[in-house]
């Protein structure tokens, strides 16, 4: 998402950064190409020119900051109008102050809204909510199905039709029944169609009649593009959305749709999928995705990321035992599972800032983790608390049981001695006195 936008703008930066003062000439050329990147990028053509103009009228009409240079305040300046684009803040969900607050997904067949619907029951539980999702898709061969499976998943309640009933009357009984049992958000995935008929938005405003919602969510694919702006367009006009769920934003998408959405429709982006798992989910930052499309990272994502994948007690326990300058294959084993809990290796990198530029055509294969995992979990218990036992008949084996060579084995145990030694000089260096640096130079790369 967003990398060829964020290539093109970095380009354009880059020629303004050596630049001691801009002329017109300059600004306009360089806005040139921003409204060129945009367009290729797919945002919408009036979102595009509104955009432009804004940034043109404050480079030609504010005063240089005597802190900045003109390429940096150019800069400020398309990441002030990307955030406005996007929203400004980030939108926060509506509740009802008493009783159950029901939420209401809609959209087209194959956006993701069933997915959606459970990815966001998943959510509001982890955030201390008492969520529960209500089938009324009746029409799509097996659509409650699937989420009574995903409701499965996701550990909660799931209301079902009754023979006869139609989406409006289960939608009221399901509310009913909510307030009955304590659940104090109630999930709604509504029919959806392979385009937008009549029959359909009558069914969706009858429902949201019947319940008054607190949310009419509408979920999209980023991979449709403009068609997903317009489609949120039209669904709003209708039914009058309060927010927006774009779905695959990991995928191929040139994120277009995201940045067009709110200025055309007027509702927030609220969430975004990022993934097939359960967990591929996020809060929609204006600011932080602004951050990432400019190749300046985005720190509190990956905080946030590391909070929830990091084991607290585990990581006091490690602390305990570097401290002691005991690290043995058990505890790599451990940091290399609590890595992959933070998602793929690639988006990681692509999060850190001044860094994932530089870094977004090095390859990086997960599967190298999985290897590593899978060499030190063919070992005995001994022989991880004790690496320095391995011989080379324990290798033998150790290679044959996973799938490996030893020469695999033995790079493991050279990162393993790397990161042992590098420990300690942290640990001497607290102490006091530091081991001296050698002048070998330690260029280390794995490849299994």
């Amino acid at each position: 998402m967003f990398e060829s936008l964020s290539e093109r703008l970095g380009e354009v930066f880059k020629k303004l950064r050596g630049r001691g003062k801009l002329s017109e000439n300059d600004i306009n050329e360089a806005l040139r190409e921003v409204r060129r990147a945009l367009l290729e990028a797919d945002v919408n053509l009036a979102v595009v020119k509104e955009f432009v103009a804004k940034i043109k009228e404050r480079a030609m009409g504010e005063e240089l900051m005597r802190s900045m240079t003109p390429g940096q305040q150019v800069i400020m300046y398309v990441r002030d109008e990307l955030i406005e684009l996007m929203g400004s803040e980030t939108a926060k969900l509506n509740f009802a102050a008493k009783g159950p607050s029901v939420f209401m997904m809609c959209g087209l067949h194959g956006a993701g809204k069933t997915t959606s619907s459970a990815k966001l029951a998943n959510y509001l539980k982890s955030s201390g909510r008492q969520p529960m999702l209500v089938a009324t898709d009746i029409y799509r061969p097996a659509a409650v199905q699937q989420l009574e499976v995903l409701s499965k998943q996701v550990g909660v309640p799931i209301y079902k039709p009754q023979e006869g009933q139609d989406p409006v009357e289960i939608t009221r009984k399901a509310v009913d029944w909510a307030r009955d049992n304590g659940r104090d958000v109630v999930i709604v995935d509504t029919a959806g169609r392979l385009t937008i008929d009549e029959q359909l938005m009558d069914e969706l405003r009858r429902q949201k009649e019947a319940v008054n919602p607190q949310e009419v969510i509408i979920v999209v694919d980023a991979m449709t593009g403009q068609d997903a702006v317009s489609v949120a367009k039209e669904f709003h006009t209708t039914l009058g959305l309060t927010g927006v769920i774009m779905t695959k934003l990991d995928g191929d998408a040139r994120g277009g749709a995201a940045l067009s959405v709110r200025h055309v429709t007027g509702a927030p982006l609220k969430f975004i999928g990022v993934g097939e798992k359960i967990s591929g989910f996020e809060p929609f930052h204006p600011d932080r995705m602004a951050g990432r499309i400019l190749g300046m990272g985005d720190v509190l994502t990956l905080i946030e990321k590391a909070e929830e994948a990091i084991d607290k007690d585990k990581a006091m326990e490690l602390e305990a035992k570097l401290r002691k300058n005991k690290f043995d294959l058990d505890d790599l084993l451990g940091q290399m599972q609590q890595i992959r809990r933070l998602g793929p290796l690639q988006d990681i990198i692509k999060m850190l800032p001044g860094i994932g530029s530089h870094l977004k055509d090095m390859p990086v294969d997960d599967k190298q983790i999985k290897r590593v995992e899978a060499i030190i979990q063919s070992m005995t218990p001994m022989e991880r608390r004790n690496p320095e036992i391995l011989d080379a008949s324990r290798k033998q084996r150790i290679a044959a049981g996973c799938g490996s060579n030893v020469a695999a084995i033995n790079q493991l145990l050279n990162l393993h001695n790397m990161m042992c030694n590098m420990m300690k000089s942290f640990g001497a260096a607290k102490g006091g006195k530091a081991p001296q640096p050698t002048k070998k130079k330690n260029s280390f790369r794995l490849r299994f």
